[in-house]
């Protein structure tokens, strides 16, 4: 069965940092451009950041910009999201998903995890 499953969520003080990941089984995901994205209790899913199917190009939310980095190892079928200087405000679930389509826009996204809780304590 394909499928990707994220792990490294947690509690953190503000201000910390944690490592997600997002590993991939059942097929490759290597040829897919890859996204992680977010919902708090009570909103609405929010995109955070995506990379390429080559992992040359990334896309950060503002709200991620300049504290969250994307990246990849295609050789390992693995999504890193290392997140630091968080917030109280990033508390959520955050989910990876696998997508195809013209990079960043237009990606229409295939499959996804089921989520790893983050929360952030103040």
């Amino acid at each position: 069965q394909e499928q990707l499953r994220e792990s490294g969520g947690g509690l953190v003080q503000a201000g910390g940092s944690l490592r997600l990941s997002c590993a991939a089984s059942g097929r490759t995901f290597g040829g897919y451009h890859m996204g992680w994205f977010r919902q708090a209790p009570g909103k609405e899913r929010e995109f955070v950041a995506t990379i390429s199917w080559s992992g040359s190009n990334t896309n950060y939310a503002d709200s991620a910009k300049g504290r969250f980095t994307i990246s990849r190892d295609n050789a390992k079928d693995t999504v890193t999201l290392q997140m630091n200087s968080l917030k109280p405000e990033d508390t959520a679930v955050y989910t990876c998903a696998a997508g195809s389509g013209s990079y960043p826009d237009l990606i229409t996204y295939h499959y996804w995890g089921q989520g790893t809780q983050v929360t952030v304590s103040s």
